[in-house]
């Protein structure tokens, strides 16, 4: 934005503290004439005079000068002007100084700023000193640009995963088209097949990101949500698959309610749900769900599985991280399943905690505010 050229803040402050100094210093010279005035008569007067104590001794008497009022005026005024000219000096001078001790954090903090907007978000103040305001505003720089920082690596890796995974389906259906084009005697049947799962996989990642990118954003209506209403919805949309799979399901669903999106926390429960029934045993498994309302609307998923580092399972709510005990070749998925339900969670001012199980598999606890 163009502005107009204008006095410097150090400028200002400096005619700011001479200003002061000078009032401060005409009101003391205000107060000692004052002072005086009480003592001085509104005339000169002269007390004495010729004459001796007898006549003919030819003696003279002490003749007794007071001054009045404007004789000291005379001899106070000069010598005022001189001192409010010294302070004048010693305010701009000792002002300046001053203003430019000051202000040097400014300055720092300033410094700082230009370099962030150039791009570099790894410069920080770190400011010296004790505790004060400056201090306050050059930790909270800080502290945003250690974020900033974070978040633009967390989106370059973002980026960088989403186009190889977008990537890897055009490839495939590339490598499809030329084979088919290269060997006349080819199934159609079974090329449109594989492009059709092909294309499926292209779809789910797309609309992955765009709900993902929807719950970062944070923009949704918020309507009074009650999770175990969610939880029967999400669980009777995948029974069929746990069937097919032979898990189990269990639920424990009391009322719960809060506030937020209902199409986005069922979308939360329904990532968890089918994670819990996609990365389990390959038989026997169980799931086991449950709500509650103690102090948070909490949400827990809880399933069997195969053993997990705890190092890895704390990379899984990472886009497009997948533990190695997780990637199931028939259900790999598009990796963003923990990713979304993280971003939902914070977008309603929850928290995500992701554990691994003592005997194997997963517990997901999502804790949501309750209702004021």
């Amino acid at each position: 934005m163009a502005r107009p050229p204008g006095l410097s803040v150090r400028l200002r402050l400096t005619l700011s503290y001479a200003a002061f100094l000078m009032l401060a210093g005409a009101l003391l010279l205000a107060v000692v004439w004052v002072f005086l005035l009480r003592y001085v008569p509104e005339g000169a007067i002269t007390l004495g005079g010729r004459g001796g104590s007898a006549p003919g001794d030819g003696s003279r008497s002490p003749v007794l000068f007071i001054p009045g009022r404007a004789d000291l005026w005379r001899a106070f005024a000069p010598k005022a002007a001189i001192a409010l000219g010294v302070l004048l000096v010693v305010g701009l001078g000792g002002g300046w100084l001053l203003a430019g001790r000051m202000l040097a954090p400014l300055g720092r903090i300033t410094r700082a700023t230009r370099i962030a907007a150039d791009g570099s978000l790894s410069h920080r103040i770190e400011l010296p000193g004790r505790h004060d305001e400056f201090r306050d505003l050059a930790d909270a720089f800080d502290t945003m640009l250690a974020r900033l920082e974070a978040q633009a690596a967390e989106q370059k890796r973002f980026a960088a995963n989403a186009s190889h995974e977008l990537r890897t389906p055009l490839a495939i259906t590339h490598t499809l088209l030329d084979v088919a084009r290269s060997d006349p005697d080819h199934d159609p049947v079974e090329l449109l097949e594989r492009l059709q799962a092909v294309n499926t996989r292209a779809i789910d990642l797309t609309e992955a990101l765009l709900l993902l990118s929807r719950a970062e954003q944070g923009s949704f209506a918020r309507e009074y949500v009650d999770l175990s209403l969610l939880v029967e919805e999400a669980t009777e949309t995948l029974l069929p698959l746990a069937e097919k799979r032979g898990v189990t399901i269990e639920t424990s669903a009391p009322r719960a309610l809060t506030r937020g999106s209902n199409a986005l926390l069922l979308q939360l429960t329904t990532n968890l749900v089918h994670n819990a029934i996609v990365h389990n045993l390959p038989e026997h498994g169980s799931v086991r769900i449950a709500t509650g309302n103690n102090g948070a609307v909490g949400l827990t998923v809880e399933n069997t599985g195969p053993l997990l580092d705890p190092a890895e399972v704390a990379t899984l709510v990472e886009p497009f991280q997948r533990a190695g005990g997780r990637v199931r070749a028939d259900h790999a998925g598009v990796g963003l399943g923990l990713a979304i339900v993280r971003s939902i969670a914070d977008a309603h001012d929850g928290t995500l905690t992701v554990a691994a199980r003592p005997d194997g598999g997963l517990c997901v606890t999502v804790r949501l505010p309750p209702l004021a």
